[in-house]
């Protein structure tokens, strides 16, 4: 079983947009939204939730109000300043560290599991699909991220499902880290601006630090030739593949707005590229690009009179 994680240095750079075309492309597989604190996956892919679960995370206290003697002493413990004589005063401002129930001379303070969010097994258009969303003002995205890719390899194994493909998160933070790990294959989808080829620069540290095969696809490539140019160069010094070069196109928000990937749409050239990219991918994932899905589009795709994808690893 191979999985693709596919990741930005920054927000913005189409990465869901990418995330849902291979999805598309892709004969067997399982889905993975792991942006779990900007989860939209499920808006493309036309998700019909079919199970619902709590997550938690950390803990919380709870008082028994019939022992509490209200003494005051959780509240001289407290740094956080949460508690006021047994009383939870602000609960946003508790870290769950226990100090509380720890000291309470009635033990009339008990630390429980604390719920951080839910996450969902949903059946899409596209295939199975786990999501999540975290609780209100809960930082524990990074341990949601490591669920959703839990729960997704164990559908993957219970179907004997090859693949595996993640939409990560954007940046280089806890849940981009809670993402990456073990991952088959890593895909920094790039645009040509200089906020992102600064963050790519992180984000090929952050990976080659893990010691992961990486690949880059560099979209909007038509709106600076020399950034793209200069993309390319900075990838082949690194030994960086870039497996996809898309060109800019508005059919990537006309598609999103109407709920939709690329390969849904009549654009041509960019459903060219995105098969490009697919047919690279599959030979780095040594997994077989070709089955009747994708044999339709290519029918589609001749009919106006546009050649195969590349079978070049880099462009």
């Amino acid at each position: 079983m191979k999985e693709l994680v596919i990741v930005s240095g920054k927000g913005g750079t189409g990465k869901t947009s990418i995330s849902a075309a291979l999805a598309f492309l892709a004969p067997q597989k399982v889905l993975a939204d792991c942006d779990v604190d900007a989860a939209n996956f499920h808006l493309i892919s036309s998700a019909v939730i079919r199970e619902i679960h709590p997550f938690t995370a950390g803990f919380e206290p709870h008082v028994d109000a019939q022992n509490c003697t209200h003494c005051g002493k959780c509240t001289g413990l407290c740094r956080f300043g949460a508690i006021t004589a047994g009383i939870i005063t602000t609960p946003l401002h508790c870290e769950g560290c226990g100090v509380c129930a720890f000291n309470c001379p009635e033990h009339a303070i008990a630390m429980h599991d604390k719920k951080a969010g839910q996450w969902f097994v949903s059946d899409t258009r596209l295939g199975r699909l786990i999501h999540a969303e975290p609780g209100m003002s809960v930082e524990n995205s990074g341990k949601l991220v490591s669920k959703v890719r839990q729960e997704a390899k164990k559908i993957a194994i219970a179907h004997h499902l090859p693949l595996i493909i993640t939409d990560g998160p954007p940046g280089i933070g806890c849940p981009a880290i809670a993402a990456l790990s073990g991952a088959s294959l890593v895909l920094a989808v790039v645009e040509p601006t200089l906020a992102s080829m600064h963050d790519l620069q992180r984000l090929w540290e952050l990976i080659r630090h893990f010691q992961l095969p990486m690949a880059v696809c560099i979209n909007k490539s038509t709106l600076n030739s020399l950034n793209t140019h200069t993309l390319i160069a900075w990838c082949s010094k690194k030994k960086v593949p870039v497996v996809g070069n898309i060109p800019y196109s508005d059919v990537f928000n006309t598609a999103l707005q109407a709920e939709k990937t690329v390969m849904d749409t009549n654009n041509s050239e960019v459903q060219e590229k995105i098969l490009e990219l697919w047919y690279n991918l599959s030979k780095l994932l040594d997994i077989n690009p070709i089955d009747s899905i994708i044999s339709r589009i290519f029918r589609k795709i001749n009919s106006f009179g546009i050649k195969k994808g590349s079978e070049e690893n880099t462009l």
